[in-house]
């Protein structure tokens, strides 16, 4: 329950029920800038000047597995799609899954599975 003192409701007209609205979610206002500031930097920027950012050249293992499918007719499992990415140098979390055993044994990516992963890597710019 949310209590609200008398000074923050008279500053607005409010006509519903508050509790009912902020029973449904809360919103947060911050002011991020000064109206009467002495310096001030004005920058620019022209959106076909950017590169692309780290997050966008990431694609998810389904959106990889989906291009693999669709332009070599082949189907690719995530355990191949992380071989090959670690072969490439794309190491993006520690494996706390591993195998109880030394000497378990985990199937390999054929090279022609692993050229259609690197294709879609490729693609997706992460290579």
């Amino acid at each position: 329950m949310f209590s609200y003192t008398s000074s923050v409701i008279d500053k607005f007209s409010i006509t519903t029920d508050i509790q009912a609205i902020v029973s449904r979610h809360v919103e947060t206002v911050c002011l991020l800038s000064k109206l009467h500031s002495e310096q001030h930097i004005e920058v620019e920027l022209q959106m076909d000047e950017l590169d692309l950012t780290a997050a966008e050249s990431k694609a998810t293992y389904e959106e990889i597995k989906d291009y693999v499918l669709e332009h070599t007719g082949l189907k690719v499992s995530s355990l191949y799609i992380a071989q090959v990415k670690e072969k490439c140098g794309i190491i993006e979390r520690v494996n706390y899954n591993l195998p109880k055993s030394e000497n378990s044994r985990q199937p390999k990516c054929p090279p022609e599975k692993e050229e259609a992963i690197r294709e879609a890597l490729r693609y997706f710019r992460m290579i």
